[in-house]
Parts: C-alpha cells; sequence; structure tokens
C-alpha cells in the first residue's frame, strides 16, 4: 500500500534547521491535523504555554500562568464583566467568558442589571448610573422659575400706542395681541421681564379671536366700555380653551407672564348670577393653568378676594385703591414678599406716593388709556 510522508522542517534559534520526518497510513483523505502529529503539535503548545503563559485568544493583553486562560465573570448576560480576571485551565462557571465573549473586559459597575454597562443610554432621573461614567445622570430639563417680584421692581404699563422701550425699568406690562415678536424680544434683549395683558373675563369685540366666543357666554356690556361684555366665567368647559389658547400664545411669543384682566365679575353687574365662589374657582383655575405653563401670573383688582388667592398669584395689579381708600387689602401680598403693583390716574403723585412708598407698593401715575407717559413714586 502506498504511504504518504509529511517533512516537517523546523528553525533553530541558532538559525540552523533539523528535519523529521513521520509517515501516516493514508486513509479516505490526508489529514495533518491527526495522530501523532497533533500530538505532538499539542505538546509544543503546552511548553510554550509552561514557558510563558497562556494567552486570552482574543485578548493578547491577557495572560496567565501554565495552561490556565483568562476568564471574566458577566453575571447579568450583557456582554460586560465586572472586570475581575479568574484564571483558569477551563471555564470556572457559567457565566464565565473570555473576551471573544463579551464587549471586552470594561468595568460593569453593576453585574447584576443588564440595563447597567459602559455606554449604556443613560434612563431618566432613575438614580442609576447606567453608562457607568461614575455620574447618575438627570435628563430632566432645569425647572423653569416663574418670574415672583418682590417690592421695589420697576416697572412700565402701556397698552396703547407704539411702545416706548426707553424706560430703565425691570418689567414691561404690554398687550398680548398688539405686540409683535420682535418687541417682545428688544424689550428681552434689553434686559426686560415682559408680562403680556389680556381680558380674561371679559369680551372684547376686536379681538382677533372675538368670533370664536358664542353668545351665550356674553353678557352685559361692561360700564364705560361699550366694545366689552362680561363672560360667564362658570362654563369653563367652552370659555376654558379659548383661554387656554391666549395663554400658548403667550407662551409662543415668549412672554414671561400674563395680566388677566377683569376677573372680578362677581362684583359686577355682568348680566350672571355670578358668586364669590364662582370667582374664586375661575382665578385659582386661571392661575394654575398659567402656571403650567411657566407663566408668572397676577391678580387684577379683586381686592376682596386678596386674604384668599395670594398664594395662588405671583403679584398684584391695582387701579386707583388710593382713590377708593381700599388700598389695606392688599397688604398680604407685601407680607408675603411678593410686589404690589398700581397706577393712579386722577390724584397728584403728591397725593399718593407718600403713602403708596410707605406701604411698599410699586405705584405710578398714568393716563387712563395707559400710553407711554408715566410718573414713578420711586
Amino acid at each position: 500500500m502506498q504511504r504518504n510522508t509529511l517533512k516537517i522542517t523546523l528553525k533553530s534559534s541558532k538559525g540552523g534547521h533539523s528535519t523529521h520526518q513521520e509517515s501516516y497510513q493514508k486513509m479516505r483523505s490526508l489529514n495533518i491535523f491527526s495522530g501523532r502529529w497533533c500530538a505532538h503539535a499539542l505538546l509544543a503548545a503546552m511548553m510554550v504555554c509552561c514557558a510563558v503563559g497562556c494567552k486570552d485568544p482574543c485578548d493578547d493583553s491577557q495572560t496567565c500562568p501554565g495552561l490556565q486562560r483568562p476568564w471574566y465573570r458577566d453575571s447579568d448576560g450583557d456582554g460586560y464583566s465586572d472586570g475581575i480576571k479568574v484564571c483558569a485551565l477551563l471555564k470556572p462557571g457559567a457565566d464565565y467568558y473570555n473576551t471573544c465573549k463579551l464587549a471586552g473586559p470594561s468595568v460593569d459597575c453593576d453585574d447584576t442589571e443588564p440595563e447597567v454597562h459602559p455606554g449604556a443610554i443613560e434612563v431618566c432621573d432613575d438614580s442609576r448610573d447606567n453608562d457607568c461614567d461614575g455620574i447618575i445622570d438627570s435628563c430632566s430639563s432645569p425647572p423653569v422659575t416663574v418670574w415672583k417680584p418682590s417690592p421695589g421692581t420697576s416697572w412700565q404699563w402701556q397698552l396703547t400706542g407704539t411702545i416706548n422701550t426707553s424706560f430703565d425699568v425691570d418689567m414691561y406690562d404690554i398687550d398680548l395681541f398688539e405686540s409683535s415678536q420682535s418687541l417682545i424680544d428688544q424689550l428681552h434683549n434689553d434686559g426686560r421681564i415682559v408680562i403680556c395683558y389680556f381680558s380674561a373675563g371679559s369680551w372684547e369685540n376686536w379681538r382677533p379671536d372675538a368670533g370664536q366666543y358664542p353668545e351665550s357666554l356674553k353678557g352685559k356690556v361692561l360700564e364705560g366700555w361699550p366694545d366689552e361684555k362680561w363672560l360667564d366665567i362658570r362654563q369653563l368647559d367652552v370659555l376654558g380653551p379659548l383661554i387656554e389658547t391666549r395663554l400658548d400664545m403667550a407662551v409662543n411669543k415668549g412672554c414671561d407672564g400674563v395680566e388677566p384682566d377683569n376677573v372680578d365679575a362677581y362684583t359686577n353687574d355682568s348680566g350672571f348670577p355670578l358668586t364669590a365662589a364662582d370667582q374664586i374657582t375661575f382665578n385659582t383655575w386661571l392661575s394654575g393653568q398659567a402656571h403650567s405653563r411657566n407663566l408668572s401670573v397676577g391678580l387684577k383688582n379683586d381686592i376682596d378676594q386678596v386674604t384668599s388667592l395670594v398664594d395662588d398669584f405671583d403679584w398684584a395689579l391695582n387701579e386707583q385703591c388710593f382713590q377708593y381708600n381700599e388700598c389695606d387689602t392688599l397688604v398680604p401680598f407685601v407680607q408675603a414678599g411678593k410686589a404690589v403693583f398700581g397706577v393712579e390716574y386722577d390724584l397728584q403723585i403728591s397725593e399718593f406716593c407718600p403713602e403708596a412708598n410707605a406701604m411698599n407698593f410699586d405705584w405710578l401715575k398714568k393716563n387712563l388709556d395707559l400710553d407711554a407717559p408715566r410718573q414713578s413714586c420711586r
């Protein structure tokens, strides 16, 4: 029977050569990795491992002494180990792997949670260091601070005419509908807080959304204002969405807060049998809607309900309390550290400014049409 001969030439460390021949019986096919040759090769590999240590087949930098191999535990099966190397001839446990089976021997900071490992996506506010970077990240946006002015905040109130932006004050109160985006941006660039005025408790026939108010909401005409009618504030299912749209407009324009007007309908001849409780319900709903949009909101007039509403509103704005001798009702706002803004139309500044300053109110002398001119008490 014909025999096949395999010649193996090995190069010595001194540069010479040695030859070793072995014959194998020809079977179905030639297989040089079988029989005694394989035994010799394995013996040679064992001699190398004993001399220099066995390497991790997928990471040459990791070695173990003798015939042992490096193994890494991955208890949660996420492909990342806890970083501790175990040297063993055989796999030491079901959850041990060499680096071929791992993303690498990176340290898994929690080897009991498969969602936690190096490079994982941070989960918002779950109190875990998901990506093992040593930081428990918060994915939440920084809380938005609603503007809450304290007494002594300077301001300008102008609802008609071209807005005079030259006053060096902390806050401008301007009309929501009539004020352009560029005007609001300019005031912000000048460092001003921008409050946007709209009427919450009355229908104004000149507003662009006037046609959306059904007749069932409209009551009697406001005294002195023939183009306005009181609204039935009890119908929040109908009125609420209309006001919410206006609040959304304020947000979209970048207003820092709102001044909702005519929120004391229950004290007026509105055409509806409104009660004090109806007004409290509406006003607290209104402040809640503003705050849910991170808008500051002021209580306009409604002086008889100050004690019930001071906690819901961020500041107060009043007209003519010195003329009508009712300013004491606004003191709870100052006691709460909240600004009380106000105007007088008919009195001279000498008739109200000393008392306004003594009460820590921020008062102006204005024209009734609320154009640009102003005189400030301080």
